[in-house]
């Protein structure tokens, strides 16, 4: 019972003992399964501990955390095994945001707005929110995904350096701009309606010592995510 109550603060510890165990390990089948599952338990829990930090700063604040926890732990498994493939996957970030973005858009929103609707019947949203959260995405999406096969001053699919410089930092500048109007110029539009006027309206906060507690641990935990992408990394690209 205690274990299953506190399995995330008790978890970062063993967890960072069986990667070394692992990486000690002649590589074979054991230690890539084992491997596997060490990365599993380090992506729960620090998805866990993001999220006691983001019901302690509140909405819209919340969302960014754990947007950031999240970019974190892709971006870890993305370099991870590109640093151990071989120069085939150069092609492997724009596949996987593709594929990120697939995932998000259509099977994640579908399967809430499905779930949602049998427990709730009806669901409501915040147009004001959703039509800038999709622009945004849908321009970035142009930026990265559409804009390289129409460029002509480099091989179909590829941006020139100081294209990419451009898309960068013209990446940076929307994102920026789109955290502005979430936490600050219209953080109201990101805000469930009913909980506009009390955001506890879901569930009492974490106190200060359990959020600092959870934010050390998801330290720990997204570093165990890194860890176990290096050393798995082989195994995904075999």
């Amino acid at each position: 019972k205690l274990l299953r109550k506190h399995w995330p603060e008790i978890v970062p510890i063993p967890l960072a003992v069986a990667i070394a165990y692992l990486h000690a390990l002649p590589q074979s089948g054991l230690q890539g399964a084992g491997l596997a599952l060490t990365l599993l338990v380090a992506v729960i829990a620090s998805v866990h501990h993001a999220e006691v930090i983001a019901q302690r700063v509140g909405e819209p604040f919340g969302t960014l955390v754990l947007a950031l926890a999240v970019t974190v732990i892709e971006t870890a498994l993305i370099l991870a095994v590109m640093f151990s493939a071989n120069a085939s996957s150069a092609a492997l970030p724009r596949d996987t945001i593709y594929a990120t973005v697939m995932i998000a858009c259509n099977g994640v929103v579908g399967v809430c707005l499905l779930l949602g609707g049998i427990r709730h019947k009806e669901q409501s949203f915040r147009i004001e929110g959703t039509g800038p959260g999709f622009a945004a995405l849908a321009t970035l999406c142009v930026l990265v995904l559409v804009m390289p096969l129409y460029t002509t001053s480099s091989p179909e699919g590829t941006y020139t350096n100081s294209q990419l410089i451009f898309v960068a930092m013209s990446s940076l500048s929307l994102w920026l701009v789109f955290v502005f109007i979430q936490t600050v110029r219209h953080r109201d539009y990101f805000l469930p309606s009913e909980a506009a006027s009390d955001e506890s309206v879901h569930a009492p906060a974490p106190s200060k010592p359990a959020a600092l507690l959870s934010l050390l641990l998801l330290i720990v935990s997204l570093v165990g995510v890194v860890g176990s992408a290096k050393l798995l990394s082989p195994f995904i690209d075999s």
